[in-house]
């Protein structure tokens, strides 16, 4: 029989071995696929770190042309107002003598449309 009992332990050796070696590969498969999973997350973490200086210098410039257009029109604005203000001093010079001149004659001019009654009675 003991020659039986060393092909049985040969055999149950080899079998817990097959186990083993079974095992530990099952192991290094998980261990393998959670590095991966890792290394990925790891790589997309920096690729999005990477971007992040591109994507504030486009977002910087896209803000600083909406800011020139923005300060374009303002000044175009400005202009404008300036030159309509001064229309409307120039004009309200020239009614003004225009005024006198009827009076003089004894003519009496219309009275001014309320909104100018306003503005020289609020100053607004």
């Amino acid at each position: 029989m003991t020659g039986g009992w060393g092909v049985a332990a040969g055999i149950i050796g080899s079998l817990l071995g097959a186990v083993a070696l079974l095992g530990s590969g099952l192991f290094a498969a998980r261990a393998t696929r959670a590095a991966a999973r890792t290394t990925a997350e790891a790589q997309r973490a920096a690729a999005e770190a990477a971007a992040e200086p591109a994507q504030r210098a486009a977002d910087l410039a896209a803000f600083k042309e909406i800011r020139d257009g923005l300060e374009r029109r303002i000044e175009r604005h400005e202009r404008r107002i300036d030159s309509l203000t001064s229309l409307v001093r120039a004009f309200s010079g020239y009614v003004s003598e225009l005024t006198g001149q009827m009076r003089q004659h004894g003519i009496e001019p219309p009275a001014p449309p309320p909104r100018v009654e306003e503005y020289d009675r609020t100053g607004v």
